[in-house]
């Protein structure tokens, strides 16, 4: 399957903010190029060429190879981040929004593979500027999570003694998804998100911790 046929619930990925469409079909390109073969081992021509268009095409929408990287990686973060974030700033507990954010979460990094492939592990290609602003949007990730921890710590819903480890293993696991997730396996983005949110809420011991208080009645 490729890039642009990739689903999460039957929605196509259009990377809709990318124009014109010239632009769209060789970010689209360089995706599946990155994914398949790595950043470092694909030419401006491989991608040129699965876009069907000619090599000097390519350099009227981007003026460099890591120029591709870079936009396909802030665009991948900023929705990696809205998910999360979304999810933080609902109404309901804890749990309710851990669960909420951990199953989107899971589901893009399912139903993107090849995209997030490429923004989760190509970073350390982008030069310094580039990979200090992904850096910064990677830790706004790593807080929307950590507060949705902390919270649950709080108000006794979440048994957590270190909210930063357990934060760093949280993301980790939904992250690694993109490395294994077969669209032709036995479970739908869907499921694997369900799975995996059950999985961080007996992590952090949601429905625990209240249970294992002590009661000074």
């Amino acid at each position: 399957m490729s890039t642009a046929e990739e689903t999460t619930g039957g929605e196509v990925e259009p990377w809709e903010e990318v124009t014109p469409d010239a632009a769209r079909r060789l970010l689209v390109a360089a995706v599946e190029a990155f994914a398949e073969r790595g950043y470092h081992a694909t030419t401006t021509r491989d991608i040129a060429g699965r876009a069907g268009m000619s090599p000097a095409a390519l350099y009227i929408h981007y003026k460099t190879k890591e120029e591709l990287l870079h936009r396909i990686s802030r665009i991948g973060h900023d929705r990696a981040l809205g998910i999360l974030r979304t999810a933080a700033r609902r109404e309901g507990s804890a749990a309710e929004r851990l669960a909420d954010g951990v199953s989107s979460f899971v589901r893009w990094h399912a139903g993107r593979r090849t995209t997030a492939r490429v923004v989760q592990y190509e970073l350390d290609a982008l030069g310094p500027e580039a990979r200090a602003e992904i850096v910064a949007l990677r830790r706004q990730v790593d807080a929307e999570v950590r507060g949705i921890i902390e919270d649950g710590v709080a108000a006794g819903e979440f048994d957590v003694a270190d909210v930063q480890g357990t934060t760093l293993a949280v993301l980790s696991l939904c992250i690694d998804v993109a490395r294994w997730f077969n669209i032709d396996g036995p479970r739908t983005p869907e499921e694997v998100g369900a799975l995996y949110a059950d999985l961080v809420l007996r992590m952090v011991g949601a429905g625990q911790a209240r249970r294992s208080a002590p009661d000074h009645r």
